[in-house]
């Protein structure tokens, strides 16, 4: 298991400074030892979302086992005015600081909903606190990204879809993990190299529009370049594109696939299909690439575009109709050793802020199919049990350690895809408008005692 960041060795201060603040109150008031249960979920779904798609821990499990202050670090902290007050000790605290506790997620590809906890944490107040902003970004970043992707590959039907938003994304890091989490939903590649060179995804590139401009005339770019990749994308939009398909033609050039970028991608694909076809350039393919989104693609396929191949950049690396998830870790349980015994005492906790109330408890997710479909998700609290459910959250950690092996990439890309054939059909429409949903999580007998509602219903 290897690191995608480049800020890894620092990954301890990749966290909110209030974190270190609380971790060192809870040190000088003697609550270091308390377990604090955390668990992260999504309070509600995106713009036009109708359900997400569990991405990041992976990288979360990482930073876990390598979580570590450096000298370096602790100079650091040592040196800002708001922690003066600080003692020494909570400094040799940090020293020796690791992950002990353990860790529930639902793996990685599982489609979920709002309020079902995508990671269960329990550990040592300050390990479980100090945490939370790292969690919180990178499962946050990359679910919201594999969930856009999902959408745009799904739109997409039969044609393959590539990811090539590096150069839009949110910076360096956020361009690799675009690219995981496009792979994970179904995206073919990307033109992210680093992403190809660490993580194995398919790389895909043709050529810019530089590259055409930089010869002397348009058709010596394509056969300068043809000479190399005999088998390349041409771009055929720099000037015009049904000139640039004439010289092609006329030049006899062989070529796989021809890129438009620009314009009505409807009508040009459609005359650039026509004018192949009829000049025996019927295998060549067509890809379209330019501010494309589920509903762009889904609009051009539904009007019969002849379009072989998408890329897509800015909309998927950021998901640029809403980019932020609201993924949330929140305090649910409290455990104290009693006095004198190796036993817990658990306290449960809720938050009950207008607008922002937590359900209480460590929980657990059980789903429900009929006929292969989901039929609901019923909320309840850890030990349930629920008839015909499987559970969502599986353990990972168990005392700091990995106990469950992580599965590759392919594999976690082959559970969405299944977790896709599974979702109601409703939910895997592409409207522009609405977060209406057929679907219901269910708040579960256990956890209905705990909250004293009567029977709940969250209509996603």
């Amino acid at each position: 298991m290897e690191s995608l960041l480049m800020l890894d060795t620092d990954s301890p201060l990749l966290t909110d400074f209030y974190e270190i603040t609380m971790a060192a109150a809870y040190f000088e008031s003697g609550q270091k030892d308390r377990v604090g249960v955390f668990e992260m979920f999504v309070r509600n779904f995106p713009r036009n979302r109708r359900y997400l798609v569990a991405a990041g821990l992976e990288q979360v499990i990482h930073y876990l086992l390598n979580f570590r202050f450096s000298p370096s670090h602790i100079s650091f902290l040592k040196s800002q005015k708001e922690l003066k007050h600080v003692s020494e000790n909570f400094y040799d605290y940090l020293r020796g600081l690791r992950f002990t506790g353990n860790v529930w997620a639902i793996p990685e590809g599982t489609i979920f909903f709002p309020n079902e906890p995508v990671i269960r944490v329990e550990a040592p107040i300050i390990e479980s606190q100090i945490i939370e902003t790292y969690l919180l970004s990178t499962i946050n970043f990359q679910t919201l990204i594999a969930t856009k992707a999902s959408r745009i590959v799904s739109s997409a039907g039969n044609s393959p879809v590539f990811e090539f938003g590096s150069r839009r994304a949110h910076g360096p890091n956020a361009s690799v993990l675009a690219a995981r989490a496009s792979f994970i939903a179904g995206c073919s590649g990307t033109s992210n190299s680093f992403a190809g060179y660490k993580l194995g995804i398919p790389v895909s590139g043709t050529m810019a529009h530089s590259f055409i401009m930089n010869y002397d005339s348009e058709l010596d770019a394509f056969s300068e370049f043809s000479k190399v990749f005999p088998s390349a994308t041409l771009l055929v939009d720099t000037y015009d594109p049904f000139k640039a398909i004439s010289k092609i033609i006329d030049s006899r050039m062989s070529v796989a696939c021809v890129r438009i970028d620009s314009g009505d991608l409807l009508s040009t694909s459609k005359k650039i299909r026509r004018i192949l076809d009829s000049s025996g350039y019927a295998s060549t393919k067509i890809m379209a690439s330019g501010n494309l989104n589920e509903y762009s693609i889904g609009d051009l396929l539904a009007k019969s575009a002849p379009i072989d191949y998408f890329g897509v950049g800015t909309e998927l690396a950021t998901s640029r109709d809403d980019p932020a998830l609201e993924g949330v870790y929140k305090l649910v349980a409290i455990k104290s050793r009693l006095k004198g015994d190796q036993e817990f005492q658990i306290s449960y906790k809720q938050k009950t802020s207008p607008g922002k109330t937590t359900y209480p408890a460590p929980k657990q997710v059980f789903r429900i199919l009929r006929d292969g479909i989901i039929d609901r998700d019923v909320l309840t609290v850890e030990g349930d049990t629920v008839d015909q459910g499987i559970s969502l959250l599986l353990q990972y950690m168990d005392r700091g350690k990995v106990i469950r092996a992580l599965p590759s990439l392919k594999s976690i890309r082959s559970k969405h895809r299944e977790g896709l054939k599974a979702l109601p059909a409703a939910l895997r429409e592409i409207h522009s408008e609405s977060e209406s949903s057929s679907t219901i999580v269910v708040i579960g007998k256990k956890l209905k005692q705990i909250i004293g509602e009567p029977d709940t219903k969250l209509v996603l």
